[in-house]
């Protein structure tokens, strides 16, 4: 077994239970079915236990389209069906034509032998009683080849893939239920043999009910971007921890994306992102890149936060912006989000650089409290006047005498509720003016049914929506038009650190 696994967890524990198990996969044309099949055999199976069956094209096809396949372990388990027709028929090498007795007297041997097997013990010789039966009627190679070698591997585990079921079906003229049903009774459940069924349709319900498992693929949109997923249907004995998942075919690869939930446990110190000429770094280098190179020095950034987006969800992606900027040694002007208190962010920042520079370099502004003894909390619950002149005593405190840079990171959900939207919208007004007009870096964050949203749309630089598809944290921008991206964990540098993997 291979130690990274791209597939869903319960597909692997479902392949791993004892003795063989059968899964069929359905999708509509282009949904990934076949490079499902390759990851599934390259991540769950070995190179000397596991076959894969192409009926839909030949072996030289499959390597033009998955050139990964040519890694030696890989281009061994290709069993081209075409070819293994034409080795069978026309080799040197064939042992002279078995006749029609000889067949029947072989099948009821195999049969007896089957019977009078002890089944608990695993087997050492592959069940051939449906096939033989099948076979009365037209030879089948390819098949035939597969149970020879499976037969090789006994008693340990083989894997199998068929792709497709409807290319073998239709080639020698069987019934879809037949075929299944025979590798189903002779490998899966006689022969310990892990099968996987690629069907060609996106259902089959006549056929379904043979199967141990069954998953779909599916992609579909959203605003215009595609995306993908997998569905797990049935995993026979198996439990459905969650039954979608996010997947994508970047690179020619299958890949699901497991439930957010970075590794906190091993930590490093947050080492800064140098910042390209004119910009200021994200933090996240995917993230520069979809920028053209990151922040421009006085541009207005936005955030659009989905309403079933996660705190740690968000935080993915702008707890490096604001950690990057700290380490520059710039300050930050907050304004939170509701329902996110100044302690917080404070806890979370202080766990990847020294407590000093965050209480330095940042400014939260406190709306409801008239005092605080924390250096880093700004509290404006007093006289108007007094209030502004606290706020321009940090900023200049911030600024300082060399007049650094600094980030006005502003929610806009609590400055709506505080100013309402009209007075809201002039103070954007006037901010966005002053940020281009400076050195200064604006982030804004806007939740859904906010009033300000399309006038923040119109003012902002770049534009970004962040949401959560089936608990995967999914980025796409919309100034500039950008397809849609997963948010993983980057596992070189472990957490803060993340990584933006296409959707495609």
């Amino acid at each position: 077994m291979k130690d990274k696994i791209s597939l869903p967890m319960e597909i692997k524990e479902f392949f791993d239970k004892p003795g063989g198990r059968s899964l069929l996969v359905k999708g509509s044309a282009g949904t990934g079915k076949t490079t499902l099949a390759l990851q599934l055999l390259e991540e769950l199976a070995d190179a000397d236990t596991s076959f894969y069956l192409s009926t839909r094209v030949s072996d030289a096809s499959l390597y033009v389209q998955f050139p990964w396949l040519l890694d030696k372990e890989m281009k061994a388990r290709i069993v081209d069906s075409s070819r293994v027709l034409l080795e069978v028929l026309y080799s040197d090498d064939e042992e002279e034509e078995t006749g029609e007795d000889d067949i029947r007297v072989k099948s009821a041997r195999d049969f007896l032998n089957s019977i009078g097997e002890d089944k608990t013990a695993p087997p050492t010789k592959v069940d051939r009683t449906r096939l033989s039966v099948l076979t009365e009627r037209q030879r089948m190679p390819e098949i035939e080849r597969i149970y020879d070698r499976i037969e090789t591997v006994l008693p340990g585990k083989a894997m199998l893939v068929v792709d497709s079921v409807e290319g073998v079906t239709q080639k020698y003229g069987l019934d879809m239920e037949d075929l299944i049903m025979t590798l189903q009774k002779d490998l899966a459940e006689n022969s310990n043999t892990n099968i996987l069924f690629v069907l060609e349709k996106a259902e089959a319900p006549d056929i379904e009910y043979l199967a141990d498992g069954v998953v779909s693929l599916s992609r579909t949109e959203i605003n215009g971007r595609r995306i993908r997923k997998i569905h797990l249907v049935k995993l026979r004995a198996t439990e459905i921890r969650q039954p979608n998942y996010l997947m994508t075919l970047h690179n020619g690869r299958f890949r699901s994306f497991e439930p957010f939930a970075p590794d906190f446990e091993h930590i490093s110190a947050w080492k800064a992102v140098e910042d390209p000429e004119g910009m200021y770094s994200t933090g996240t280098p995917d993230l520069d890149a979809l920028l053209g190179g990151g922040f421009r020095v006085g541009s207005y950034n936005v955030f659009e936060i989905d309403e079933n987006l996660s705190v740690e969800e968000y935080d993915s992606i702008a707890r490096p912006i604001i950690l990057n900027f700290i380490s520059h040694h710039r300050g930050i002007m907050a304004t939170l989000t509701g329902g996110t208190h100044p302690e917080m962010v404070r806890r979370d920042s202080v766990r990847f650089i020294p407590e000093e520079d965050f209480d330095r370099y940042v400014r939260i502004m406190d709306y409801f409290s008239a005092s605080s003894d924390r250096r880093f909390v700004l509290p404006l619950a007093r006289g108007k006047d007094e209030a502004i002149k606290a706020v321009k005593d940090a900023y200049r405190e911030l600024i300082g005498a060399d007049r650094r840079p600094i980030m006005e990171y502003t929610g806009f959900d609590t400055i709506e509720y505080l100013r309402g939207d009209t007075i809201a919208i002039k103070e954007l007004l006037s901010a966005v003016s002053n940020i281009k007009n400076s050195k200064n870096l604006g982030i804004g964050v806007i939740k859904p049914g906010l009033k300000l949203t399309q006038e923040i749309m119109n003012m902002a630089d770049s534009y970004f929506r962040i949401l959560d598809i089936e608990r995967t944290p999914c980025i796409y921008g919309i100034k500039p038009k950008t397809g849609i991206y997963a948010i993983v964990e980057d596992e070189e540098k472990g957490a803060p650190h993340v990584r933006l993997v296409p959707v495609l």
